[in-house]
């Protein structure tokens, strides 16, 4: 991309992540010419953007592309960040996707006067009739207005926290209940920290059952394949964890480990934060949600005739702790000797440089299953993209395939008698 003069591709994707690297090989798949951008180096989200002690949440034999396993490990570890990343190099370089590191996308635009769109880069300008926006979903982090920066703790979002040694020694209010948050507060709580957490709305699976893992019993029950979430539970965190071999979360252990519980983080005065009674209620939820997943998996066993063990263990719930039945409602930072808040509180996506017409009136992606409302824009990587799994490494490629048949498609009919 030398000089003034725009470089003509077929196809941009933008983002050398798992989504880049998969929409990279079915767009392989069907002969059409592409490359993939991304502003760092592939995978670089697992890389720096994570905690040192991370592992992926799914066990290898399943989180994976189809075209390459991790043969160097047992099929049901978890393994750690960056060999998650390492594997993601190795299956663009198996495939030859045409990845461009260290260039960013600053703007994507519609020519005027004719299809496509003009792709302005760090690199220098580029001419394409398709552009895939494979950024994923994990982009600008989101920490709530609830306690202001002069506070007398150390904030930091769960992207920018990266072990306990980093932290000043003292105790630390982790908020947020998801697979992040749980593993943080765990690692913590592990390190000999004094450790809250303020838990919201939350889903729990068992980990393993009937020697199954969940991911497996969300395969065979037909849920990695639901179309759209539940109501009232688009927005609901997963709590569970790969950490340490994998176990089922429930905070009842967390709680009896030394982690004190709270409800949500409902709002801050003079150095103390208040939540919401709403700890209890959320804990009922998460159970009958992972006792729900029991009585499926128990009637898929029966129905199919599976010789699968017996757990009868597992439906036993422990007392409730202290911090559930008789809930703080308040924590004095300074007097409980509060120095850090991790926020485990999520993302939000960043399309300010795609300048097209393919967002509702909230800003959000306008698509189905990846197709956008502005001809020639795809969207890939989205968690319910498609359905449950879209986010996932296995589900995000199959996504690219459909997204790099609908390309393909309109190729067809573009070169009609042109």
């Amino acid at each position: 991309m030398a000089g003034d003069v725009p470089e003509t591709i077929e196809v941009v994707v933008v983002g050398g992540g798992q989504a880049g690297i998969a929409m990279s090989e079915h767009l392989s798949r069907c002969g059409i010419e592409h490359v993939v951008l991304e502003r760092d180096r592939i995978a670089e989200r697992w890389r720096t953007g994570r905690w040192d002690s991370l592992v992926a949440n799914g066990p290898v034999w399943h989180d994976r592309f189809p075209g390459l396993a991790f043969d160097d490990v047992d099929p049901d570890v978890f393994v750690g960040k960056e060999r998650v990343a390492d594997y993601l190099v190795e299956y663009a370089e198996q495939i030859g996707a045409p990845i461009r590191t260290g260039v960013e996308v600053h703007s994507v635009q519609c020519h005027g006067d004719r299809r496509g769109f003009h792709v302005e880069t760090s690199a220098g300008t580029i001419n394409a009739d398709y552009v895939v926006a494979a950024t994923g979903p994990f982009q600008i982090p989101v920490i709530p207005q609830l306690v202001p920066a002069d506070a007398p703790v150390l904030q930091l979002h769960s992207s920018d926290y990266k072990n306990p040694e980093q932290l000043p020694d003292g105790g630390v209010l982790v908020v947020g209940g998801g697979a992040s948050g749980v593993q943080i507060a765990d690692e913590l709580r592990r390190a000999g920290r004094d450790v809250h957490m303020a838990i919201g709305p939350h889903t729990r699976p068992p980990r393993r059952y009937r020697d199954r893992d969940f991911v497996w019993w969300l395969g065979v029950l037909g849920l990695w394949d639901l179309q759209t979430p539940p109501a009232g539970a688009e927005h609901v965190t997963i709590a569970f964890s790969g950490a340490y071999g994998g176990r089922t979360i429930d905070f009842r252990n967390l709680a009896a480990e030394g982690i004190t519980l709270h409800g949500r983080a409902a709002s801050y005065a003079g150095g103390i934060v208040q939540f919401a009674d709403d700890l209890a209620g959320n804990i009922a939820e998460g159970d009958r949600y992972y006792l729900e997943l029991l009585d499926l998996a128990d009637a898929y066993v029966a129905r199919n005739g599976l010789a699968l063990p017996a757990e009868p263990e597992a439906r036993v719930l422990g007392p409730l702790p202290a911090s559930v039945t008789e809930p703080l409602l308040e924590l004095d930072l300074v007097g409980a000797g509060i120095t850090s808040i991790i926020w485990a509180t999520g993302f939000r996506t960043d399309y300010s440089w795609l300048q097209v017409d393919a967002f509702d009136e909230q800003g959000k992606p306008a698509h189905r299953r990846g197709v956008s409302t502005e001809p020639g824009v795809y969207f890939l990587g989205l968690p319910w993209l498609s359905r449950r799994g879209s986010s996932f490494i296995w589900g995000v490629w199959s996504d690219a395939g459909y997204v790099a048949d609908h390309i393909d498609g309109q190729r067809m009919y573009l070169s009609y008698r042109s």
